[in-house]
């Protein structure tokens, strides 16, 4: 089944030549066809699948020996549409002319066509990226949301529709669906993918992540992806730190309950395992986040607002207004508190001897309907310090998936990936979806 293929499996038997890019188009075609109508994950696209054979056959032409191709030759991904792709409209879940919104191809996706990938297609995203939700359901129960803002690359990963789909993150959109999706997410260290050609929200914070089905796949991912990266040796086992405190009340009961036995898993499985007190003031920090949020994306989209006001969903025009009312010296005293909160926090790792903290994901399971896409609230404080944090399926309610977040020092995306595949073993999984 298309839905158990992993990232690194997929793309070794394409370069290997087990399996064949136009082939393999067939059969995520085929995989779309079932589902596709049930969790809207893609962007309408009129000629996609001919259009995927015609490039499918021409890189089988350019890489007809098995020791030239690429590291993820014939992979198909999927891009959020915030991201500028060649030969595609940037809509970003808006009903802004998407003429208005033209720019020139993301870098990042540069990097994913030299390396050999296939663009299936554009993602759904939330409205530019904050909460207006678009139509994308959870494959693994489609009463409930799949998360967002990168609705709809989390739930095509998890569907089997491709191995591999870019998103975004400027308060929790990557880890949280996610989540909710059961799939891994892998926020970055900031800046170490560049945002170049990508539609902003708020650049102080926002970053370039992605979706893989495992660690593995991320590790693939990440060695293409990132500007840089040096893979890390074998490593010690981490010693795991519980942010004790305020940050975890926030979480829902049975996020709660569900985290403290995934706690308990690592230290069934040897980790060790130290709570600290920390994010005492996590309420300023929320506040602090959403006020820079809220700036930044006035900035950002002052000329789009200012003609295109009317067209935007009012939880977006609200951001913005809300935005227009935040003054110089307050964003200031924002973005230096970035820099300050990760003081903080690798402080408090410098003095417990802590290399991962571990946090849930999300407040609790995806929420019912796709009215809304849950809260960020568990994944706004490593956003806003930048730190880099991996997602990871851990459990289940009820057949919805719960996600356990993992983060690391500033920088230290390489070892946090080396750690995450131990991580996940020692946690119980969520299984596929159900479609």
């Amino acid at each position: 089944m298309i839905t158990d293929a992993a990232l690194a499996d997929v793309a070794a038997s394409l370069r290997d030549g087990r399996a064949e890019p136009s082939s393999y188009v067939a059969e995520i075609r085929s995989r779309a066809e079932d589902v596709e109508p049930r969790i809207h994950t893609l962007l309408e696209e009129p000629d996609r699948w001919s259009r995927l054979d015609r490039e499918a056959s021409a890189l089988e032409s350019r890489f007809d020996e098995p020791a030239t191709r690429p590291p993820l030759y014939g992979v198909p991904v999927g891009v959020k549409d915030i991201f500028h792709v060649d030969g595609f409209p940037t809509r970003a879940g808006s009903d802004v002319p998407p003429e208005a919104l033209t720019g020139p191809e993301a870098a990042v996706v540069r990097t994913l066509r030299e390396a050999g990938a296939l663009v299936l297609g554009k993602t759904v995203t939330t409205e530019f990226a904050y909460f207006e939700p678009g139509p994308t359901r959870n494959p693994h129960d489609t009463d409930h949301t799949p998360g967002g803002s990168s609705s709809g690359s989390a739930a095509a990963v998890a569907a089997g529709l491709c191995p591999l789909a870019l998103g975004s993150q400027t308060i929790g959109s990557v880890a949280r669906p996610a989540a909710f999706c059961g799939v891994v997410g892998l926020k970055p260290t900031y800046g170490r993918i560049p945002i170049d050609g990508v539609l902003p929200v708020a650049p102080s914070v926002d970053h370039v992540g992605f979706f893989t089905r495992d660690v593995a796949g991320a590790k693939l991912a990440a060695s293409v992806l990132y500007d840089h990266w040096l893979p890390s040796p074998q490593v010690e086992a981490p010693v795991l730190g519980v942010p004790a405190g305020p940050y975890l009340s926030q979480a829902e009961d049975v996020g709660r309950e569900h985290y403290e036995e995934h706690v308990e898993h690592m230290e069934r499985a040897g980790y060790e395992v130290r709570r600290v007190d920390l994010l005492d003031d996590v309420e300023a920090v929320n506040r602090r986040h959403d006020r820079l949020v809220a700036a930044e994306t006035a900035l950002s989209h002052s000329e789009w607002f200012d003609e295109y006001g009317g067209r935007y969903a009012e939880a977006t025009a609200e951001l913005i207004r809300e935005g227009h009312d935040v003054g110089v010296g307050e964003l200031r005293e924002a973005r230096v508190g970035r820099g300050e909160l990760r003081e903080d926090v690798e402080r408090a790792m410098d003095a417990a001897g802590i290399d991962v903290w571990l946090a849930p994901g999300a407040p609790g399971p995806a929420p019912e309907g796709i009215d809304t896409t849950g809260d960020p609230i568990m994944n706004l404080p490593w956003t806003h310090c930048g730190l880099p944090a991996v997602a990871l399926p851990a459990s289940v309610e009820d057949g919805l998936p719960i996600g356990l977040q993992c983060v690391a020092r500033f920088g230290d995306d390489e070892r946090l990936l080396a750690w995450a595949e131990g991580l996940a073993e020692a946690l119980p999984g969520v299984g596929g979806p159900s479609v």
